[in-house]
């Protein structure tokens, strides 16, 4: 029985590499403007304008992150499931979100947590690959 318990461990271990590996890699924000930007001024500085960038640890602005707690990597699509832990300022919550592969330099997200109609805030969105861009 532990050898049984011990080689579904290294399957999972193996698994969520598998999926790290393939994840998302560099910096992406909403625009191909916004990288430009980026790369002329700083990230920060677009940050700081109130502006979301994506990486491989999850969505981040000024007062608000999602955190990527699990990532799942789809069999038969580009995408991955993603649970995270999101917080803004005196609220935390748990979200689901779909981040699917369009192309070389482009991801969607969709978040199972519905988009504000009012303030257009919300985890879905497309994200565009920022060349020569790097955390601060």
């Amino acid at each position: 029985m532990p050898k049984k318990i011990m080689a579904l461990g290294l399957v999972l271990v193996t698994s969520a590499a598998q999926a790290d590996a393939e994840f998302i890699k560099g910096v992406y924000l909403q625009s191909a403007e916004l990288c430009a930007q980026a790369k002329k001024d700083s990230l920060q500085t677009v940050i700081e304008a109130g502006n979301t960038i994506l990486t491989s640890r999850g969505i981040e602005s000024i007062e608000y992150n999602c955190e990527f707690l699990q990532v799942t990597k789809a069999t038969r699509a580009p995408a991955w499931l993603v649970n995270a832990i999101c917080q803004e300022p005196g609220y935390v919550f748990p979200d689901v979100l779909s981040v699917t592969e369009m192309n070389e330099t482009q991801f969607d997200l969709v978040s199972v947590k519905p988009t504000d109609e009012a303030s257009g805030a919300g985890n879905n969105g497309s994200y565009f690959r920022c060349d020569g861009v790097d955390l601060p």
